[in-house]
């Protein structure tokens, strides 16, 4: 701060320093000018101003401190109070400045809930027609368009529930519920929903569960098996997804293992990451979205992925659940 400030005086700095050595050069010049006194004057005014220069520093530079240690926030109560007329200005353009920006950001904010509760209503109000799509699609004959539209059918299902966990994820906190969970029950749901495209490509499920209950919130835990599940469907082709759970450490262990195309290992820490695609398998469809998602609401669930895959031997994605304990004092702490 000392040498802002410094830099910003350089002005009067550079000026009476002109004017000192202007001074001793006339008393060079002048013999009628005793250059000792001039010397002694120069001295004592060069004192004179650097106390002036520390004075004015320490007065000027109170209030650019406090504005400099500021936090981000849009806070007008932390606006130190202004002496001079120069820091009166500041600090009332400020004050419209912040004033300006909280209307904004408020306007905005009632503007993104408006458009969220239209998405969401609009996502609702679609589910309708879609069913009714899929009861017409239910009597159609031919099989093998049957199955076609089946697919196209259930691909619309699945973004539309992805879009809506996406504009509900923000407010997860406030919409879990801890109950115990029937996991074979839970994973059979979310693959009859799946069944159509399981059959048009011929997987099946290997399901073996020693731990069969889990403690955890049934829309969410569903919304990421969904999403895992899906995965590994798409990028399996005729063969079987392994199903398995287990206990360890007072903990339950779920894994989905298939035979699919696998997972660059450059490519395994970036999964997770919002928009991520494939770099090698090039699917003009997929969306980067489902794991993303999926993560963020296995972390409000204090539920741990993990993955391990290796390129044509296919991919394992365990879902580490926490203690029962850990979960009741999550759910206490809401």
């Amino acid at each position: 701060m000392i040498l802002k400030y410094i830099n910003e005086r350089k002005s009067w700095i550079s000026v009476f320093v002109l004017f000192e050595l202007l001074l001793l050069f006339m008393a060079y010049l002048d013999q009628n000018w005793p250059l000792s006194s001039v010397t002694y004057f120069v001295f004592l005014t060069s004192v004179i101003f650097v106390f002036f220069l520390i004075i004015r520093y320490l007065r000027e530079s109170k209030f650019y401190k406090s504005m400099d240690n500021q936090s981000a926030e849009l806070d007008t109560s932390e606006i130190p109070k202004p002496f001079t007329p120069f820091e009166k200005v500041v600090a009332h353009r400020l004050n419209q400045q912040f004033d300006k920006l909280r209307s904004m950001e408020t306007e905005n904010r009632i503007q993104l809930e408006e458009e969220k509760d239209e998405l969401l209503s609009w996502i609702h109000e679609i589910k309708t027609p879609l069913s009714a799509m899929n009861l017409i699609i239910d009597r159609i004959e031919n099989p093998t368009l049957k199955s076609d539209l089946d697919y196209e059918w259930l691909r619309i299902h699945m973004l539309l529930d992805q879009q809506l966990h996406q504009k509900r994820i923000a407010v997860i906190e406030s919409d879990l519920y801890m109950e115990e969970i029937l996991l074979e029950s839970l994973i059979n749901e979310e693959i009859r929903k799946m069944k159509s495209w399981c059959i048009y490509k011929s997987i099946g499920f290997d399901i073996d569960l020693q731990e069969e209950t889990v403690l955890t919130d049934v829309k969410w835990l569903s919304f990421i098996l969904r999403q895992l599940l899906s995965n590994a469907v798409k990028y399996s082709e005729e063969s079987d997804i392994y199903i398995q759970s287990k206990q360890q450490n007072g903990q339950v262990i779920l894994s989905i293992r298939d035979e699919g195309q696998g997972i660059l290992s450059k490519d395994i820490p970036r999964i997770f990451e919002k928009g991520f695609t494939s770099t090698v398998q090039k699917d003009h469809g997929a969306t980067g979205m489902g794991l993303y998602l999926a993560k963020q609401a296995a972390e409000s669930l204090h539920i741990k992925l993990e993955v391990e895959s290796k390129p044509t031997f296919g991919t394992t994605i365990t879902l580490i659940f926490p203690k029962k304990n850990e979960v009741v004092d999550l759910w206490d702490s809401r």
